[in-house]
């Protein structure tokens, strides 16, 4: 594949990052000129998506992301060995707890929930299977990037002081650093009304004894719920769950 080829390749394949939770639909000249592609690329890239079914047209002449992007989600869910690993034991935590328990991955730059095993008290949670979360804000977030190298870390807190600041963090490089060693020195984060208000959830780092980071796990609930819970003890229980789990992954 010549390097022209590669880079037509990306451009068609950005298509499917418009897709948003602020606009769900495009026509293929929007599509055109977001991309700043002349009309006939535009339909063209529009065309051989939509024959691989990864775009459909609906019938106001508008598409949407295609069928086919649920076949890949099923694939993933089967191919993903934090899943294959994690389901029996999460259901076993929730047995046991009556808490919801979720399972959280880091993609990127991007969090995002892969699994979700419900408890016997509503809770209410935004943020599902595929919709980004913040990235400084909740249980799982905080717990994944404190396992980050100071490099990595870095790196992010280079790429979004804005959000860093919108979440309340230290601005300071010194002062984040030393936020982000705490959570790793406690091994565990509770997040308190943090990320939506009515909800608590208390997550721990997945990671292998070699150090690989395979996200979090966290167990949330409603606030009023938690503040009369044993929260020690609910994390060591959290924290053996974690270990069973990633003692399985190859």
């Amino acid at each position: 594949m010549t390097e022209k080829s590669e880079s037509s390749l990306a451009r068609m394949l950005s298509v499917l990052d418009l897709f948003s939770d602020q606009q769900l639909t495009w026509t293929a000249e929007a599509i055109t000129e977001a991309l700043q592609v002349s009309l006939p690329t535009g339909y063209r890239y529009v065309k051989m998506l939509t024959e691989a079914g990864l775009l459909q047209r609906s019938a106001d002449a508008n598409y949407t992301l295609g069928p086919r992007i649920i076949v890949l989600d099923h694939y993933i869910r089967m191919g993903d060995p934090v899943l294959q690993h994690g389901v029996a034991q999460m259901q076993e935590l929730v047995e046991q707890t009556g808490l919801d328990c979720v399972i959280s991955c880091l993609y990127g730059q991007q969090v995002l929930d892969t699994h979700r095993e419900f408890g016997t008290t509503e809770a209410t949670l935004s943020y599902g299977r595929g919709r980004p979360r913040p990235l400084f804000l909740g249980a799982a977030p905080k717990v994944i990037l404190s396992c980050f190298t100071p490099a990595q870390l870095h790196r992010v807190f280079d790429e979004h002081l804005d959000e860093i600041v919108q979440a309340g963090l230290p601005t300071d490089w010194s002062d984040f650093r030393k936020y982000y060693s705490a959570i790793r020195k406690a091994g565990s984060y509770f997040s308190n009304g943090e990320l939506e208000p009515n909800l608590a959830a208390v997550g721990v780092p997945l990671q292998k004894p070699d150090g690989t980071l395979l996200g979090a796990i966290s167990l949330v609930t409603t606030v009023p719920r938690m503040a009369v819970i044993d929260l020690p003890k609910l994390t060591q229980r959290l924290t053996r769950t974690a270990q069973e789990i990633t003692a399985r992954i190859p």
